[in-house]
C-alpha cells in the first residue's frame, strides 16, 4: 500500500469484506450499491479545527497540537502536544523535542494567549488553557492555525482540504476522513435506494504524535453529541432489522458509547473513553465504511472489532497487492460485521 498524496481524489477505490469474509472491489463512486432498503447511514459531521499552532517558547520554535477537548462546554481547554523545530514536511517522528514545558509557561501563538495549565504525565503532553472568551478563540485559531498535516502530504492543506461535504461545527482536531466518501450526489444516491442518512458530531482526534508511548494511548478521550432524531432512526433501524453503518471510527466509537445495556442508543452528550479491538463487543454497528489502516494503529485496532485477524490479514495482502491508498486521502474499506462465532 501506499500513501496518498493529495485530497479529492476522484478514482478512489472501495474494498469490500462480507461478514463471512468475502471480499471484492468496487469504484468508490459506486458505494451506493452497496447499500439496500432499510440500511442506516451514520456520518460524524463534526468539521476540522486549524489546530496546528506555531509559535516560541522562551526565544525557541515550538508547535503545539491540539489533540482533544477537555469538554465540549469548556472552549478554553485543550490537550495538546509540543513539538520542537521544524514543519509538516518533516515526519512527526524525526522532530526534536519541544523546549522544556513547566505549568505557568507562557506560549506566543500569535494572537492568542496561552498558558500551559498542567502537564500530564509525559514531557510533551500538557494541558493549555487559553484567555479570552469563545469567538476571540476562535478568532484566533483560524488567523494562527493551520490544519494538523503529516510529511505524506508535501503541499500545505488548506482548511477546506479537511472539511467533509457535511461538515457543520469545528470540533474535530483531524478530519473525520471516512467522511470524504459522502458529497451531495452520493447522499442523493443513498436516498434513491431507501438508505436512511443520519449524523452525529464526534470530536475526532489526533492519530499521531510521532511519539510511540504517546502513540500507544490514542485515541483519546473524545466527546460526542448524538441528535435525538439520529437515535431514534438508529433504534429504529435495530427494531426493523436494518443495518447500522458506521462512516469512520469515531461514529464507532461515539455509538459504542451511547448503547446501553438493552441495545439502544442514548441521544445527547457523552465521552468516547478508551480503545476499542478485538475483544470488543458491539452492540449496535454492523458495518464500518473506513480508510485503509496500518496494523498497529489504533484504527485498526478497532476494526478488529469487525473481522477476525485471518481475515484482516489476508484483507491487508490484497489491498497492497491491488495499490490501494492509505490515509485520511486514501481508499476506503467497507467491513461488514462478522457474525457471532
Amino acid at each position: 500500500m501506499i500513501a496518498a498524496d493529495a485530497p479529492g481524489r476522484d478514482n478512489a477505490k472501495l474494498f469490500v469484506i462480507s461478514g463471512n469474509g468475502d471480499t471484492r472491489h468496487v469504484p468508490r463512486a459506486a458505494l451506493a450499491s452497496v447499500f439496500g432498503r432499510g440500511d442506516l447511514i451514520v456520518a460524524n459531521d463534526a468539521a476540522t479545527l486549524p489546530a496546528s499552532l506555531a509559535g516560541t517558547h522562551r526565544d525557541e520554535p515550538i508547535e503545539v497540537r491540539l489533540a482533544a477537548w477537555g469538554s465540549l462546554q469548556d472552549p478554553r481547554r485543550f490537550v495538546a502536544i509540543a513539538l520542537g523545530a521544524g514543519d509538516h514536511r518533516m515526519r512527526t517522528e524525526d522532530r526534536p523535542p519541544p523546549p522544556l514545558l513547566v505549568a505557568g509557561d507562557r506560549l506566543s501563538l500569535g494572537p492568542l494567549a496561552a498558558e500551559v495549565e498542567r502537564l500530564l504525565d509525559h514531557p510533551r503532553l500538557f494541558v493549555l488553557r487559553f484567555s479570552g472568551d469563545r469567538g476571540a478563540i476562535f478568532r484566533g485559531l483560524a488567523s494562527q492555525g493551520r490544519p494538523i498535516q503529516y510529511a505524506y502530504v508535501a503541499e500545505p492543506l488548506a482548511l477546506w482540504d479537511v472539511w467533509t461535504k457535511i461538515a457543520a461545527e469545528p470540533i474535530a482536531f483531524e478530519p473525520p476522513s471516512a467522511g470524504f466518501a459522502l458529497d451531495w450526489r452520493m447522499l442523493a444516491a443513498l436516498r434513491h435506494r431507501g438508505v436512511g442518512v443520519a449524523t452525529l458530531t464526534h470530536a475526532a482526534g489526533i492519530s499521531s504524535t510521532g511519539d510511540p508511548a504517546l502513540d500507544r494511548r490514542l485515541p483519546f478521550d473524545e466527546p460526542y453529541r448524538i441528535p435525538a432524531v439520529t437515535a431514534a432512526a438508529i433504534n429504529q433501524a435495530k427494531e426493523e432489522g436494518g443495518r447500522v453503518v458506521a462512516i469512520g471510527t469515531t461514529v464507532v466509537r461515539a455509538l459504542e458509547s451511547a448503547t446501553d445495556a438493552h441495545g439502544r442508543v442514548r441521544a445527547g452528550d457523552g465521552v468516547a473513553r478508551g480503545r476499542l479491538g478485538r475483544d470488543s463487543p458491539l452492540r449496535v454497528v454492523d458495518a464500518i465504511l473506513t480508510g485503509v489502516h496500518q496494523p498497529g494503529e489504533s484504527h485498526f485496532d478497532l476494526i478488529r472489532a469487525f473481522a477476525d485477524d485471518a481475515v484482516l490479514d489476508r484483507a491487508s495482502a490484497e489491498l497492497a497487492a491491488n495499490g490501494y491508498r492509505t490515509h485520511e486521502f486514501g481508499d476506503s474499506m467497507l467491513i461488514e460485521r462478522s457474525p457471532p462465532g
